[in-house]
């Protein structure tokens, strides 16, 4: 089989189920986004290295990826499609919600706003939650033009907040400090 299909050079692209779209059709964009989200999370894994807690947030991190290609085949697929297509259901949800109670137990309590970065895989976690928000975004403006699952809305919902707490516990297990918003006061007055 090869890469290139040459079905895509006038600018379109297929659905699952038969149809095409434009490239730049919203739901391409959500279900294009998704995989950039994948491929943090990918990013993330690599960087993980053997700093502590690495098999428990590369295990995670494995997961989400998998459900990500299906929330990704998900949204390819409109409803109407005839044949079976994995969806992303309430339960994936509950798991992601189950998973940051678990991460959340772990970590001190948050009393700042934490600015993305501590270890590398602790930044590629926080890039990750970025790019699921903006096809969280993205979803929601295909939502507006035709039926999305409203499942896979809120697993975006839910996974942005996962990597956020991912994140803070990925530099928690490795014992580095996560960077905290402390604004500093600024007088009237110059130098």
């Amino acid at each position: 089989m090869k890469v290139y299909t040459r079905t895509g050079d006038d600018g379109t692209t297929a659905l699952f189920g038969g149809g095409r779209v434009a490239k730049s059709h919203p739901r391409i964009s959500a279900y294009g986004t998704v995989d950039e989200a994948n491929a943090a999370l990918g990013m993330a894994r690599a960087a993980l290295g053997d700093q502590s807690g690495a098999d428990r947030a590369d295990a995670l991190l494995a997961r989400l990826q998998e459900e990500l290609f299906v929330l990704g085949g998900d949204l390819a697929s409109p409803g109407d499609v005839t044949y079976p297509v994995p969806r992303i259901e309430a339960p994936h949800v509950a798991a992601l919600e189950a998973d940051i109670d678990a991460l959340t137990a772990d970590l001190p309590a948050l009393k700042h706003f934490v600015l993305p970065g501590g270890t590398p895989a602790a930044a590629a976690l926080h890039l990750g939650r970025t790019v699921a928000r903006r096809a969280e975004r993205l979803v929601v403006e295909t939502a507006a033009l035709e039926e999305v699952s409203q499942d896979a809305l809120h697993y975006l919902n839910r996974l942005s907040d996962l990597l956020f707490t991912l994140a803070r516990w990925v530099n928690h297990a490795a014992g580095v400090a996560e960077p905290v918003w402390a604004p500093v006061e600024r007088g009237s007055g110059g130098e």
